[in-house]
C-alpha cells in the first residue's frame, strides 16, 4: 500500500503582501504552484511603499528642489522669493506617486498572474493552516513576511502625548512648525533634514555620541555638520527623561551626558527608534515556531525551525531595507518551490541613507572589519578633488575604500552626490570579482561622478607604479635623465 500524501489547498501560502511576499508570490505563480497571499492591511505593496522608501525619497526630492530654490545664488542665478510651503500640496504628491506604483502592486494584477489575495488579518492554527474571516486556508509550504513597525519606547508619559511615526508623516495636513525627532538613524535623519528644508525647527535627540550609528563615525559627523549647517540642533548622549502633551506644544525632557535635564518643545514629535518585528497574533506559539523579539529565527536557506515555514524580509531582524526582503523572499522561492537549495549571503548586501549629500555602503566598513580583527588598509578620494562634482556645486564627501592585505575590496563606503547610484559600479566589481586592475584601466567618461571610484583605485595603485624602484629600473634600462624641475 502506498503512503498517501496530505492534499492542502495550495501548494504555497504566504502572509504579507510587501517585498518579500510579493517576491515569493510572484515566483511561485509564475512556476506553476498554486499559491495564496494574505495582506492585513487593505492594499498590497508593504510599509516601503505606503510609508517608508517611496513616500520618503518622494519627499526628500520636494525637499530638496525648494532648498535648490532658496538657495538659487549659489549657482550664479538672481535669488527667488519663495513662498511658504503648503504641506497638503507635497502630501497630495506623495499620494500620487504610491498610487501609481501601487498599480503594479495590485490585487488584479497578481490574480493576473495567478495568485489568490485574500485581505485580513490571519492566525495559525497547525503548522499548516491558517484561519481568515471565519475560513480555513491549508498550504503545503508557508512564507511569512509580515513585516515591522516602528517601535515605541516605553518613555513616562508616551501613553498621553500624541505623537507621530513613518506612518503618519508623509499625510500630515499642515507642515509642523517645529519638531522633535527621537532616534538618529536613517528614518529619523531623512526626515530631519526634509523638513529642516521645507521649513519646519528640527531637534534630534539621540542616545549614542553619533548619528547613523552603524555607519563609520568620521562619515556620519560629515552628514551632521551638513545638516547643522541647514539649522537642524542635535542632542547627542542624550537619555529620554518623559515627554508630556501641554496642547498647543509638547515637551520632551532629555538627560545628558553630564547629568544636567534639558526641556524641549516643539509642535510635533516624530519618534524613529526602530522598528519592531510583526509577529503578534499570529499563533506562532501555539505552532511551536522559534522567535524572539529580534525576529524569526531562520537558517540560511530562510526556514525556520519549521522546514515547511519560510521567512522572509523585516520579520528575519537580519537586514531591515526592502531590497534585503526582496533578496530573501528570493532565497525562500528557490528552497520552497524549486527545491534548489540557495543560501542566503549577506557579504555584499548594499545600503543607502538619502540625505543630501548621500551615504551608501557595501560590504565592511572601519567598524566591522576592526571587529572582524582582519588587517586592512583604508583609501580615500574626496569629492571636491572630482571636476563634475565642483561644476556641481558639490563639495562635500568622499568615498572610502577599504581592502584587505590581497588588495581586495572587502568594503566601499561613499558620501556624496548620487552615492547611491554611484555605489552600483561597485555592487558589480565585488559580486562579479572583478579586479582593481581591470578597473584601473578600464576607461570612464569625463566629467563624470563615477570617475572618484577609479581614482580611488588609481591611489592605491599609484604607489606600486610611481615607486623609486620602478624609476631606478627604468633609468638604468632607458638612461631616464630624471626631474626636469627643482
Amino acid at each position: 500500500m502506498g503512503v498517501t500524501m496530505p492534499s492542502y489547498d495550495y501548494d504555497i501560502g504566504i502572509l504579507g503582501g510587501g517585498s518579500g511576499g510579493l517576491t515569493v508570490a510572484a515566483g511561485a505563480a509564475q512556476f506553476g504552484a498554486k499559491t495564496l497571499l494574505i495582506e492585513k492591511e487593505k492594499n498590497l505593496g508593504g510599509d516601503c511603499l505606503h510609508y517608508g522608501c517611496v513616500p520618503s525619497k518622494t519627499l526628500i526630492r520636494s525637499a530638496h528642489v525648494y532648498h535648490m530654490m532658496k538657495n538659487a545664488q549659489r549657482y550664479g542665478l538672481p535669488g527667488v522669493d519663495v513662498q511658504p510651503v503648503d504641506y497638503q500640496d507635497v502630501a497630495k504628491r506623495i499620494q500620487y506617486v504610491i498610487n501609481t506604483i501601487q498599480e503594479h502592486d495590485s490585487e488584479e494584477r497578481f490574480c493576473k498572474l495567478g495568485v489568490k489575495v485574500v485581505f485580513g488579518n490571519s492566525v495559525f492554527t497547525d503548522d499548516h493552516s491558517v484561519r481568515l474571516n471565519g475560513q480555513t486556508y491549508t498550504a503545503n509550504k508557508w512564507v511569512i513576511a509580515t513585516g515591522s513597525s516602528p517601535a515605541i519606547p516605553p518613555i513616562e508619559g508616551i501613553d498621553q502625548t500624541p505623537y507621530i511615526t513613518n506612518k503618519e508623516i508623509f499625510s500630515l495636513d499642515r507642515l509642523p512648525k517645529s519638531m522633535i525627532i527621537i532616534g538618529a538613524g536613517p528614518i529619523a535623519i531623512e526626515m530631519a533634514q526634509s523638513f529642516c528644508r521645507l521649513g519646519t525647527q528640527v531637534q534630534v535627540v539621540q542616545r549614542s555620541g553619533q548619528i547613523l550609528s552603524k555607519e563609520d563615525k568620521d562619515m556620519a559627523d560629515i552628514v551632521m555638520n551638513v545638516m547643522s549647517d541647514e539649522g537642524i540642533t542635535f542632542h547627542l548622549n542624550s537619555g529620554l527623561v518623559r515627554v508630556k502633551d501641554h496642547g498647543t506644544d509638547k515637551e520632551v525632557v532629555i538627560k545628558k551626558k553630564d547629568g544636567s535635564t534639558v526641556n524641549l518643545r516643539a509642535d510635533q514629535i516624530l519618534v524613529a527608534l526602530g522598528r519592531r518585528v510583526n509577529l503578534d497574533n499570529l499563533g506562532l506559539e501555539d505552532i511551536s515556531v522559534d522567535f524572539d523579539k529580534k525576529g524569526l529565527k531562520v537558517d540560511s536557506r530562510m526556514r525556520t525551525n519549521h522546514k515547511h515555514i519560510y521567512a522572509a524580509g523585516d520579520v528575519t531582524g537580519a537586514y531591515q531595507f526592502t531590497h534585503a526582503a526582496g533578496y530573501e523572499g528570493g532565497v525562500a522561492l528557490s528552497n520552497a518551490i524549486l527545491h534548489l537549495p540557495k543560501k542566503a549571503d549577506y557579504t555584499y548586501m548594499p545600503w543607502c541613507t538619502y540625505t543630501d549629500p548621500e551615504l551608501a555602503s557595501i560590504g565592511m566598513n572601519d567598524k566591522r572589519a576592526k571587529d572582524a580583527g582582519i588587517e586592512y588598509s583604508v583609501w580615500t578620494e574626496e569629492f571636491k578633488s572630482n571636476d563634475r562634482s565642483l561644476a556641481e556645486g558639490e563639495e562635500v564627501g568622499k568615498i572610502k575604500m577599504i581592502l584587505n592585505t590581497k588588495g581586495k575590496p572587502v568594503g566601499i563606503q561613499i558620501l556624496g552626490p548620487q552615492a547611491g547610484e554611484l555605489l552600483s559600479e561597485w555592487i558589480a566589481i565585488m559580486n562579479g570579482g572583478v579586479k582593481l586592475s581591470s578597473m584601473a584601466s578600464a576607461v570612464h567618461t569625463y566629467p563624470t561622478l563615477g570617475e572618484i571610484n577609479k581614482r580611488v583605485i588609481g591611489n592605491y595603485f599609484s604607489g606600486k607604479i610611481f615607486s623609486e624602484k620602478v624609476k631606478k629600473t627604468l633609468k638604468f634600462f632607458f638612461h631616464f635623465k630624471g626631474r626636469a624641475c627643482e
